[in-house]
């Protein structure tokens, strides 16, 4: 099953340093925006995580690409 979550106040974003804080979003009022990315979690721990963000695109909206479902079965099927 997937378990999809909210982070209304910011503090998970925090937390997992992914405050995007680059200069374009910020310009436009996205404050506490999260850079994309897509974890696989078991009992609260992380076991795989993966981040959109490169640094012409620090959002990661571009190519979104690693956090699509086929690239997290491979990370879930490498972190077992």
């Amino acid at each position: 099953m997937l378990k999809f979550m909210a982070d209304p106040a910011g503090e998970l974003t925090q937390a997992l340093d992914m405050e995007l804080t680059a200069d374009g979003p910020r310009a436009k009022g996205l404050l506490g925006r999260c850079k994309r990315h897509a974890i696989y979690a078991v009992n609260g721990e992380i076991k795989a995580i993966n981040i959109a963000e490169k640094a012409d695109d620090p959002a990661g909206d571009a190519d979104p690409t690693i956090t699509l479902a086929p690239a997290m079965l491979e990370a879930i099927n490498s972190a077992k």
